[in-house]
């Protein structure tokens, strides 16, 4: 459960929870979809890319969320 805003740092403070709650969700969901067309291939070249594709894009994810709260710190440095 979020907390209630009362100053501009708890509001960042809820958008960078929110943010990795999103992007870890949107990894994990990119991250079955390629596990499953994976194995699904049954060797087929085009399918195989697009399942490593989809991995990729799993792992872009991942590496978002881990950064998130840096990106939040930066954006709380320009704002004050």
């Amino acid at each position: 459960m979020l907390a209630q805003p009362g100053s501009l740092h708890q509001v960042i403070a809820n958008l960078r929870d929110v943010l990795i709650g999103f992007l870890v969700g949107l990894a994990t969901l990119f991250l079955t979809i390629g596990g499953v067309r994976y194995l699904a291939a049954d060797g087929d070249p085009g399918e195989v890319e697009r399942a490593k594709k989809s991995l990729r894009n799993a792992a872009i994810g991942y590496g978002l969320a881990m950064l998130a709260p840096l990106i939040v710190t930066l954006l709380q440095n320009v704002v004050g």
